[in-house]
C-alpha cells in the first residue's frame, strides 16, 4: 500500500503588530525634537522673566557670601552642613553609586520587565515614599538649622529651656554647657601610636588621629548615619508591614523614590534658600556680598 506524504508549506513569521515596533524614525526623532524645542522656549521664557546679571570683577582675596557650588552640586553643599565632611562628600555618594550599581542583580525576577509600575502597589510606594524623603528631609534641615526651636519660640511662645536645649539642633549635643560630657568623652585614645598629618603652609597645625572626639563622632558621623538608614529601613518595614511591599523590586523602588525626594529638596534648599553664612532664609531675601577688586 503506497504512502502519500504531502508537502506542507513553509511556516512564514507572523509579522508584528504595527503597536510593537518602535522606529527610531519618526517616533524616536520626532519625540527628541519637540523635547528640544520645548526646553530652548523654556531657556528664552526663563532668561527674558529672570534678571541675572554678571557679578563684579572676581577678586581672588575676596569669597562671595554665599560660595555655592555649581547647581549639581549643591545637594552635597547641603550634606556639608549637617555632617562630616568626608562623609557628605565621599562616602555618601560612594554608597549610593555602589546600592546603584547593585541594584539590577538585588532584583533579579523577569516579571513585568520593562514596563512602569508593573505592580499593584508600585504608584502608592512611589508617590509615598517621594513625599516622605522630600518633607522628611525639609524637617530634618529646619531641625538642624536650630529654626524649629526659634519659630516655636517666636510664634507660640514655647521654649524648652536648658532642660530640652540638647533637642534645639544636633550640633547642641556636642556644646557641654547643654551636655555634661565627661571629661574623657572629647580624648578616648584607639590607637597606641600618633597618626600626624603634618600640613605645610601658613597658619597649618597638625591633623592627629589617635583619638576620637565622642560628641563630635555622635553628631556628625553617628546621627546622620542613622537617619538615613534608619529611616530608610523603617519605611520599608513599614509598607511590608501594611502589605505594599511584596517582592525585591518593591523594596527597591521604595527606596529610589525616596532617594529622589531627598535629591531634589536637597537641591532646591541648597539652590534658593542659603544665604550669608549659609543661614536658611527665604528666596527673595537672598543677596549675594561680593569682594570688591582691591580690597579684602
Amino acid at each position: 500500500m503506497a504512502t502519500v506524504v504531502v508537502a506542507r508549506p513553509a511556516a512564514r513569521p507572523t509579522p508584528r503588530a504595527r503597536d510593537e515596533e518602535v522606529l527610531v524614525w519618526p517616533d524616536l526623532v520626532f519625540v527628541e525634537f519637540i523635547s528640544a524645542m520645548l526646553f530652548t522656549v523654556l531657556l528664552f521664557l526663563l532668561s527674558y522673566l529672570m534678571n541675572a546679571p554678571l557679578l563684579d570683577e572676581a577678586n581672588a582675596n575676596v569669597t562671595n557670601d554665599p560660595a555655592k557650588a555649581p547647581w549639581y552640586l549643591l545637594n552635597l553643599q547641603e550634606l556639608l552642613l549637617h555632617m562630616n565632611a568626608a562623609l557628605a562628600g565621599i562616602v555618601v555618594p560612594t554608597v549610593w553609586l555602589i546600592v546603584l550599581i547593585v541594584f539590577p542583580y538585588f532584583d533579579r525576577s523577569t516579571e513585568g520587565q520593562g514596563r512602569w509600575f508593573a505592580d499593584v502597589n508600585s504608584v502608592k510606594n512611589t508617590v509615598v515614599s517621594l513625599n516622605v524623603g522630600l518633607w522628611g528631609t525639609l524637617a530634618l534641615i529646619i531641625w538642624n538649622s536650630g529654626k524649629a526651636a526659634l519659630w516655636a519660640k517666636d510664634w507660640f511662645g514655647f521654649s524648652g529651656g536648658s532642660t530640652l536645649a540638647f533637642l534645639e539642633r544636633s550640633a547642641a549635643l556636642k556644646d557641654p554647657s547643654v551636655v555634661p560630657w565627661p571629661g574623657w568623652a572629647d580624648s578616648i585614645p584607639y590607637l597606641w601610636f600618633n597618626l600626624k598629618i603634618l600640613d605645610e603652609g601658613p597658619g597649618a597645625g597638625v591633623t592627629t588621629f589617635q583619638k576620637i572626639d565622642l560628641p563630635t563622632l555622635l553628631v556628625d558621623i553617628g546621627i546622620p548615619t542613622g537617619f538615613m538608614v534608619g529611616f530608610s529601613c523603617l519605611l520599608i518595614f513599614f509598607f511590608w508591614k501594611i502589605n505594599w511591599v511584596h517582592t525585591r523590586r518593591d523594596a527597591l523602588i521604595t527606596l529610589m523614590s525616596g532617594f529622589v525626594g531627598v535629591f531634589l529638596m536637597l537641591t532646591v534648599i541648597g539652590t534658593a534658600f542659603r544665604g550669608p553664612g549659609q543661614d536658611l532664609i527665604w528666596p527673595w531675601d537672598l543677596r549675594t556680598l561680593e569682594g570688591i577688586p582691591g580690597q579684602e
